[in-house]
């Protein structure tokens, strides 16, 4: 076994003397020591585990697989024998596969996408007409606008936008229609759409890219086929919480255990389950901090942030409000990697606004990191692509670091941190070839300890310039966030 709770303030000092009746009292944390301690060698030693856990069961770690069960007893046993109290509570999910998805336009082919959820066609699809929905404010979104189109048995055609695609699903469906296709805003087929856990949808649902549209609707008929699996299935997070600091002002670290069904999932996201798993170890079950510190292996990840999702539904008001903020940790090892944190502040002006009061300095706490060490970061959005989401809606400050998935690198990006340019940070992604013999191992001890870094920080304090808000603030800024 490693030594554990090396991060101490002075070196080789375990524990130091308590208040009363003989108890001893762990040294309080140095957040740098906490950060070295966390080295490459053992955090690759857990990639190399959850490899060879892909390899002996089917190539992947997903949802629903011995290979996700084999990853969970693996984290808990570690955590357990280094005297951790191990929960793994459980939570309801959908799993959804598409085993082929074509579409041929009076013959020729189409590409499309199935939305997640999506009933199936059956393997030999369906053929019919097809009906274009006229654009307005509100494609697709309400039932005036079918008003001079005779949608029964036909596919239908919508744009994407303002109203969710289940409702327009639900709405093509009442109208009679055989399938539906949403049409991009963007060049590409729509990529991650679904249709949401809860929407029952009754017909088959694609995605195609805007530019194909007209050519789609001009066409006498379509044959869409869309052969697609849903299933229930219960699955399991992973959580445990230091014993010691304050439980007012709880610090959570997560990272997504499971993987695609495509690979083993090693940047994705073996990388942040060992930099988290690894920092636990570290830190120990009864460290000298001021905050508890909660660490969380997601599972079901991949198919909707549902382990994430699930679990703050079911916590009470009161433990939300004890949560101070929330760490994510997702692909920190990528082949073509960037330093990426999240941008809690908006001040790149991209894509989402800004997180939750208290997101920027936590940006900030990150960004320091990596500058005294000589490293350039620069912002990424808070998307809704990992499991600070479910946080993030419910105002809780967020932040963590990234080394990139399947964006493109930019030709400045390269200049700045190497690799090549005009290919994606992560090529590997979502596929076979996401194993460890690919990770960038520099750009992995660097975020590594990153990790360790921020964690051990707010452990030892969620105050100050780059801190969270608490007491009464903190509850009217999170009421003011989600109004």
């Amino acid at each position: 076994m490693r030594s554990r709770g090396v991060a101490l303030l002075a070196a080789g000092v375990v524990l130091a003397a308590g208040c009363s009746g003989g108890e001893q009292q762990s040294a309080p944390v140095d957040p740098k020591a906490l950060a070295d301690a966390v080295q490459l060698d053992a955090v690759t030693s857990h990639l190399a585990a959850l490899e060879r856990i892909a390899a002996d069961n089917g190539g992947n770690r997903a949802l629903g697989t011995a290979g996700y069960d084999a990853s969970v007893d693996y984290v808990v046993d570690l955590l357990g024998d280094a005297g951790f109290d191990v929960r793994t509570p459980e939570f309801d999910t959908t799993s959804f596969e598409v085993d082929h998805e074509e579409l041929a336009v009076d013959g020729s082919p189409m590409e499309v996408r199935a939305l997640g959820l999506s009933p199936s066609t059956g393997r030999d699809g369906l053929t019919a007409r097809v009906v274009r929905i006229a654009p307005d404010d509100t494609p697709g979104c309400e039932e005036s606008d079918y008003d001079s189109a005779d949608a029964a048995g036909a596919v239908v055609i919508v744009d994407r936008g303002v109203c969710t695609f289940a409702l327009k699903e639900q709405i093509a469906a009442e109208q009679g229609a055989a399938a539906l296709l949403v049409a991009n805003n963007e060049d590409g087929p729509l990529v991650g759409a679904g249709l949401g856990a809860d929407a029952q949808p009754r017909i088959p649902v694609g995605g195609v890219a805007g530019p194909d549209v007209d050519r789609l609707a001009a066409a006498s008929t379509v044959t869409l086929t869309l052969a697609t699996r849903t299933e229930k299935q219960r699955s399991r997070n992973v959580v445990t919480q230091t014993r010691t600091g304050s439980t007012d002002d709880v610090v959570v670290v997560g990272a997504h255990l499971d993987s695609v069904p495509e690979g083993p999932g090693i940047n994705d996201n073996g990388t942040g389950v060992a930099a988290v798993l690894e920092t636990a170890l570290q830190l120990g079950s009864e460290p000298g901090v001021e905050n508890a510190v909660r660490f969380a292996f997601w599972g079901a990840e991949e198919v909707g942030l549902v382990g994430s999702s699930s679990y703050v539904e079911s916590l009470s008001e009161d433990e939300r409000q004890d949560i101070a903020l929330y760490l994510n940790f997702d692909m920190l090892g990528s082949p073509n990697s960037g330093y990426l944190v999240f941008d809690g502040d908006d001040s790149d002006a991209v894509g989402e606004g800004p997180g939750p009061e208290g997101s920027a300095g936590i940006e900030r706490t990150f960004a320091r990191y990596f500058d005294e060490r000589g490293i350039a970061v620069v912002g990424t959005d808070f998307d809704g692509r990992s499991d600070y989401g479910p946080f993030v809606a419910l105002g809780i400050p967020s932040g963590g670091v990234f080394t990139g998935a399947d964006e493109v690198k930019t030709a400045e990006e390269a200049v700045r941190w190497g690799g090549v340019a005009d290919e994606p940070f992560d090529p590997n992604y979502h596929t076979p070839d996401d194993v460890l013999a690919d990770i960038d191992r520099a750009a992995l001890a660097a975020a590594a300890s990153a990790v360790a870094y921020g964690t051990g920080a707010y452990a030892m304090s969620v105050e100050g310039p780059d801190g969270v808000p608490t007491g009464e603030q903190r509850a009217r800024v999170r009421a003011e966030f989600t109004e």
